[in-house]
């Protein structure tokens, strides 16, 4: 699969999505065919099919896994053995997860040819977009993307972000002018290590060019709120730079200072004057509007655990501005783009590209069904037999997604839940659901991020008469006392005001959103609370303003890329855990137990 090295463009790149798309079922199985002729000899797969390319011996023999099982040979790698261990191409890189999703970071095998087929998605975006957005090759682009300083394995491997691997590549520093993605924010500032000097030049670098600006966003919605969060605490100075020409002193990173040095040829008090007038107001609803006003859309993850951004995104776009979706990716493959990205997020469906890897499907039922099957443990062993191709899903199930990778992942359980929402051509589309990991459990209970997540959105309505935004949440589960219960840290913004009110809202109120909570988690957990007692009440703890984004920066002090970093959704680090209470405001716990019939 060459696929002219899969450099598709514009046309021909909505053409070549055709063709796959129509094709699924034979692509997926030439795909297969090739990953299994290029990796035959490899010591894992000759533990199961020896010297075979056989497809069916494949899905027979070879089991489906999880990290666990694939770590030891990735270790053996790292400190030196030969690549041939998994796979026939020699790595180039290991890839390193997020690490705030599923606990330590884990490193990911990679090869060249990979950043092809990222490339390839990459490459078929701004064509999607373009059918729906048109106009956008006539004004640029503030995307506000970040590189994470790489470490190196044993052996000498770079083991860096997935995101890091691709903007240090050739296939983003050496790419040709592009009138569809002119940045705002100069190479120099997206590849500059120091995080805060990245994002102040990226910043200046828009608001220069704030009437240009027809797109703005991050890679994750929690990017984008940081980078307002930043801007709020720094426009005086990004005003002081354009008004007198000169870039702040604490810049001291060679190219950024360089590139904004050539942006901030001659001083520009007209455009800082306007510009302060903006940020200089009371409320910063529709901020973004205001200081971009010719922008389009805003870009960024907002499905998942981002959609409890998307409230706050709202307020500082005036809810003037579509939020898009583009893409669904992680450092072990990257998978679909979205076809409609000017959708509502709560409808957003990736479909699933059938050249970026092999794709199998663990069943895991329908609605009624569903929440049982994903509290099963994700250790326990999955008969091969089990697994379903691509092709072959039904609308309306729920699937955990399984991956087969060139670069040495077999039949890897990814942990992501799916939903089955449609088909495009002959190729189905998902809708992503959750994390598979069980977030919370006391006793018999097992909250996932699903649950969770819907539980707390019901209760965050209690908090709309007072003018008052959940802006970020995280979990504990406390089994300090028995019976334990369930810790929310929340961290409250009021929209009249940036002062921290949050303890003003009347305590019966953040009871009641405890309770609220509680009425929406699962029977087994309500079991747990009313009938067995083996679970106390629920408390929402409320933290200071601000501490999400220290919450933050210790994670990304720690080893967590800003780039791909989320907030964890359940916290087991000590020291996030004593930061988190170093800043609660006050505690509220459930003032009765929740409904429960037997």
């Amino acid at each position: 699969m060459d696929g002219k090295k899969l450099e598709y463009k514009g046309v021909e790149a909505l053409k070549e999505l055709e063709k796959l798309t129509t094709q699924a079922e034979e692509v997926q199985e030439d795909i297969l065919k090739k990953i299994l002729a290029q990796n035959e000899e490899t010591d894992y797969l000759n533990k199961y099919i020896v010297g075979s390319k056989n497809v069916s011996q494949f899905k027979r023999c070879v089991p489906v896994i999880t990290y666990k099982d694939i770590r030891p040979y990735i270790v053996r790698i790292a400190n030196g053995e030969d690549s041939s261990l998994i796979t026939g191409h020699p790595l180039t890189e290991m890839l390193c997860s997020s690490g705030t999703s599923a606990g330590e970071p884990k490193l990911m095998p990679s090869i060249a040819e990979d950043l092809d087929r990222r490339t390839f998605l990459y490459n078929l975006i701004m064509p999607i977009i373009n059918q729906y957005v048109p106009g956008l090759e006539e004004g640029k682009a503030m995307f506000l993307y970040f590189v994470k300083a790489e470490m190196s394995t044993p052996c000498g491997l770079p083991a860096r972000t997935v995101l890091t691997s691709y903007y240090k590549s050739p296939h983003f520093k050496c790419r040709a002018h592009d009138p569809f993605n002119d940045f705002t924010s100069p190479d120099q500032a997206i590849l500059c290590y120091d995080s805060n000097q990245s994002m102040y030049c990226q910043l200046l670098a828009g608001l220069i060019h704030r009437q240009k600006v027809l797109s703005l966003g991050a890679v994750f919605a929690s990017a984008l709120l940081r980078a307002i969060s930043f801007l709020e605490r720094n426009w005086p100075n990004l005003c002081h730079d354009i008004r007198t020409g000169n870039l702040n002193a604490t810049i001291n990173d060679p190219g950024c200072r360089s590139a904004m040095s050539i942006m901030l040829s001659s001083p520009d008090p007209n455009l800082a004057d306007e510009i302060e007038e903006i940020c200089r107001c009371s409320s910063w609803k529709g901020i973004i509007c205001h200081l971009w006003p010719n922008a389009k859309y805003i870009e960024a993850v907002v499905t998942g655990s981002m959609s409890q951004y998307i409230p706050s995104l709202k307020y500082y776009s005036d809810e003037k501005l579509p939020l898009v979706c583009t893409m669904y990716a992680s450092s072990e493959c990257y998978f679909g783009v979205n076809l409609k990205p000017l959708c509502d997020p709560s409808e957003v469906s990736y479909t699933m590209l059938p050249n970026m890897g092999f794709f199998e499907f663990i069943p895991l039922g329908d609605n009624r069904t569903f929440v049982m099957d994903l509290n099963e443990d994700e250790d326990e062993d999955v008969p091969q037999s089990q697994l379903v191709d691509l092709a072959h899903v039904e609308v309306g199930r729920y699937y955990e997604l399984v991956v087969t990778t060139f670069s040495g992942l077999y039949r890897y359980r990814i942990g992501d839940v799916l939903q089955v929402t449609g088909f495009h051509n002959r190729t189905p589309q998902f809708r992503f659901i959750c994390r598979r990991n069980v977030l919370l459990s006391i006793d018999n209970d097992k909250t996932n991020e699903e649950d969770l997540h819907k539980s707390i959105n019901v209760a965050k309505k209690l908090l709309d008469p007072y003018n008052a935004l959940l802006f970020e949440y995280t979990s504990y589960a406390d089994t300090s006392s028995v019976p334990g219960h369930y810790v929310i840290y929340w961290e409250i913004i009021h929209s009249t005001s940036v002062v921290d009110e949050a303890i003003s809202i009347d305590a019966k109120v953040l009871q009641e959103c405890c309770i609220a909570m509680e009425e929406e988690l699962d029977y087994i957990y309500r079991r747990c609370r009313t009938n067995d007692k083996s679970i106390g009440p629920l408390e929402i703890r409320v933290v200071k303003l601000g501490t999400f984004d220290s919450l933050m920066d210790l994670f990304i002090a720690q080893g967590a890329s800003i780039n791909q970093y989320k907030t964890p959704r359940c916290i087991k680090s000590k020291a996030a855990l004593k930061l988190l209470n170093n800043n609660v405001s006050a505690c509220y716990f459930s003032p009765r137990d929740p409904a429960w019939i037997a």
